[in-house]
């Protein structure tokens, strides 16, 4: 395995919700920048913007971010990080770690752990993180990605659907899926050059190309809470609020 793990942060322009989302202002800093912040805490060997807009690229160089200027056709920030393995060869074994450009309260420690996860399992190709999920509105909310695993850790299927249904009445000891992962890089390679499957296509959810392609995913509890997504204006505000009062975690 190659020494250390590369964290790549893909961000995009044109976001429906919040057009120039990783640009938007957050206590005097773009949002791409907290992001930055916090993953450059989680002991990565290297931290990479990977972006297809220049307006994003010279925001990153602004504050001394490394950031990469890639193609405008890829569908999902896993396809712009597999390009980046692609143009530096990485080799096969290398962990990259993808973190998501729209939560500036990433927590470093859950980026450090998912790297890790990858590292002591051999056998995965991705490592991801869960967590609880109790209550009964989160549980059918298909906002929640679900996660069903075996006894020691391997994904069995991720959902939008209540997962494991309760036949008998109640809600289960479901687990939501975290949206962090840690890839070998061949790994990557392999799934971003395959097709989208039908399970994907029908659930919207790009990990599940993985398992269809005979990949395995090994899933652990997070050590913290997952932090919230900026996908609409009034995340933003809350994020605003919580990082204007100090309320910062890790790499501020």
């Amino acid at each position: 395995m190659s020494e250390g793990f590369i964290a790549v942060i893909p961000a995009r322009y044109a976001s429906t919700r919040l057009p120039g989302k990783p640009l938007k202002d957050i206590a005097g800093k773009p949002m791409i920048e907290w992001v930055y912040r916090q993953a450059l805490a989680s002991g990565a060997s290297e931290v990479i913007v990977a972006t297809d807009d220049e307006r994003i690229v010279a925001a990153c160089r602004a504050f001394g971010a490394e950031v990469e200027l890639t193609s405008t056709e890829h569908p999902s920030g896993t396809d712009r990080i597999a390009e980046l393995a692609r143009r530096f060869e990485w080799d096969d074994d290398q962990i990259v770690v993808n973190v998501q450009g729209d939560e500036p309260l990433i927590s470093p420690v859950s980026i450090a752990q998912v790297a890790r996860l990858l590292a002591w399992h051999p056998d995965a190709t991705i490592a991801t993180l869960a967590a609880p999920l109790g209550r009964d509105t989160e549980f059918r909310d298909p906002n929640f990605a679900k996660v069903v695993t075996t006894r020691d850790g391997w994904a069995l299927y991720f959902s939008r659907a209540p997962i494991p249904w309760p036949r008998d009445g109640g809600v289960p000891d479901a687990r939501r899926h975290i949206g962090l992962y840690a890839y070998r890089a061949g790994g990557l390679k392999a799934i971003s050059a395959s097709p989208p499957c039908p399970i994907e296509d029908a659930e919207k959810l790009e990990q599940l190309r993985a398992l269809w392609l005979g990949h395995k995913i090994i899933v652990a509890d997070a050590a913290e809470p997952p932090s919230p997504h900026v996908d609409t204006e009034d995340d933003l505000a809350q994020i605003r609020r919580l990082l204007e009062g100090g309320d910062a975690r890790g790499g501020r």
